[in-house]
């Protein structure tokens, strides 16, 4: 093996021991604000579940509604603006 002809470089800058304290003040910052955007991300979704719930609830209530309609009326299928309900001539054919 052949001998280095120059000889190592040798880094005289001493290695830091730790980050300024504007540094820290700025990593700490914008590891805060991801912390809080994270928490408001959560929030969000919790709401978004809660929303899905109730929806949920509203839909079996509108098809219990319906079921009432169509034991009462013989026909659930309304128009809910005006209330006017519409029944299906004998000729009409439900596809089946």
């Amino acid at each position: 093996m052949a001998k280095r002809k120059t000889p190592k470089t040798v880094d005289l800058k001493p290695q830091a021991e730790k980050i300024t304290e504007d540094q820290l003040t700025r990593v700490q910052a914008l590891i805060k604000a991801t912390n809080q955007g994270r928490n408001e991300l959560g929030s969000i979704e919790m709401q978004k579940h809660n929303i899905l719930h109730e929806i949920d609830q509203i839909q079996a209530e509108i098809a219990k509604f319906q079921k009432e309609l169509q034991s009462e009326y013989g026909t659930s299928d309304l128009n809910i603006a005006t209330g006017e309900l519409t029944y299906k001539k004998e000729d009409e054919q439900v596809n089946s």
